[in-house]
C-alpha cells in the first residue's frame, strides 16, 4: 500500500507514472482476492498439505500427453502461489507424456484450495501426434488428499473441560463413600464424559478420569480419519470418464468451462499455464451456495 501511495505522490509531481500505478495495483488486487479465497476454506482438513494423483485415461500417448500438460499447469500454479512442490512419483508414457504421477503441494490451505480439483478433466484439440491434424478428445483423472500426519496430539485445554465431583457409590471399602472424591470430566467441545469413583483421594481419580477422557478423544480422531478416508475413497470409485468436472477445448475455439459451476474462461492457454484461482474460488462459492 506504501507503494500505491508513494506513485500517487509522484503523480502530483508531474511524472507519468500509469503503467507502474496500474502494476500496483494488480498486485492489490490479486492479494485481496487471494485473501478472500481463503476466508471460503474452513473444512476440517483444508489447512493440511496436498497430494494429488493423475493418471491418463484411455487413448494412450494423447491421453498421456494430456496428463503431462495438467502436472505442468499444477505445478505452475503452485509455483505462483508460492507453495513447495514436489514430484513423489512420475511414470513416463510410451512415446509422450506419463502415464501416471504423483505429487505432494506443501502449503498453508493447500488441500483446501486443490480438493476440488479431484474428477476428470477433458481435453479437445488437434492432435500434435496425428498426421491427418484431426481433432481429439482426451481425458485424465486427478486426485486429491490430505497429507495427514500419522502422529495425534491431544490437547485438553482447562477451558473445555468441566469437572464435577460427587460421592462415590461402587466398591472400594467403607472410606469411599464419606466423601465427594469421584470426579467426572466433561469435554465440552464433544461433549465426551469420562468419570473415575474407585480411587480413594480425589485427586488419583481426577488424574484416572483425565486418562480416560484422552483415551476417549483419541479415539475419535482416529474414527474422524477412518471417516475422511472411506469418503475419499468413495469419491474416488465415483470419478469416471463418462462424468468430467472441466472440460478445456482448444479447438475450434479456446476455453476452459468447470461444468459443476458453469463458470468458464476464453483465454485457455493462461488456465494450462497455472491460473486456477478463478476456478478454485468459484468452486469453493458454489459449495458455500453463493453465486460466484
Amino acid at each position: 500500500m506504501g507503494d500505491v501511495e508513494a506513485y500517487f505522490e509522484l503523480a502530483r509531481e508531474g511524472e507519468n507514472i500509469t503503467s507502474e500505478l496500474r502494476g500496483e495495483l494488480d498486485k492489490l488486487r490479486q492479494e485481496v482476492d487471494r485473501l478472500e479465497t481463503e476466508t471460503l476454506l474452513s473444512g476440517y482438513n483444508d489447512h493440511l498439505n496436498a497430494i494429488v494423483t493423475i493418471h491418463p485415461g484411455a487413448g494412450g500417448t494423447e491421453s498421456q500427453d494430456w496428463g503431462e500438460m495438467l502436472l505442468r499447469m499444477y505445478q505452475r500454479w503452485a509455483d505462483a502461489r508460492g507453495f513447495r512442490f514436489t514430484l513423489n512419483d512420475y511414470q513416463p508414457g510410451d512415446e509422450a507424456g506419463l502415464k501416471s504421477a504423483t505429487f505432494t503441494v506443501t502449503g498453508e490451505y493447500a488441500y483446501g484450495l486443490l480438493h476440488g480439483e479431484s474428477g476428470v478433466h477433458r481435453l479437445v484439440r488437434i492432435s500434435p501426434f496425428d498426421a491427418n491434424q484431426r481433432r481429439h478428445t482426451s481425458f485424465a483423472s486427478v486426485f486429491v488428499s490430505p497429507e495427514i500426519d500419522d502422529s495425534i496430539t491431544i490437547e485438553i485445554k482447562p477451558e473445555e473441560i468441566r469437572v464435577d465431583t460427587y460421592r462415590s457409590s461402587g466398591k472400594g471399602g467403607q472410606h469411599v463413600n464419606t466423601t465427594d472424591s469421584a470426579v467426572r470430566i466433561t469435554h465440552i467441545p464433544t461433549g465426551t464424559v469420562a468419570q473415575c469413583q474407585n480411587e480413594r483421594s480425589q485427586h488419583r481419580n481426577r488424574e484416572m478420569a483425565m486418562k480416560f477422557l484422552r483415551s476417549r478423544l483419541y479415539e475419535l480422531e482416529l474414527a474422524k480419519r477412518r471417516q475422511l478416508s472411506d469418503k475419499l475413497e468413495a469419491s474416488k470409485a465415483d470419478i469416471d470418464f463418462g462424468s468430467q468436472i472441466r472440460s478445456y477445448v482448444l479447438h475450434p475455439y479456446r476455453l476452459v468451462k468447470d461444468h459443476r459451476t458453469k463458470f468458464e474462461v476464453g483465454d485457455a492457454d493462461r488456465v494450462l499455464d497455472g491460473d486456477l484461482d478463478p476456478f478454485i474460488k468459484s468452486y469453493l462459492l458454489s459449495r458455500r451456495g453463493v453465486a460466484a
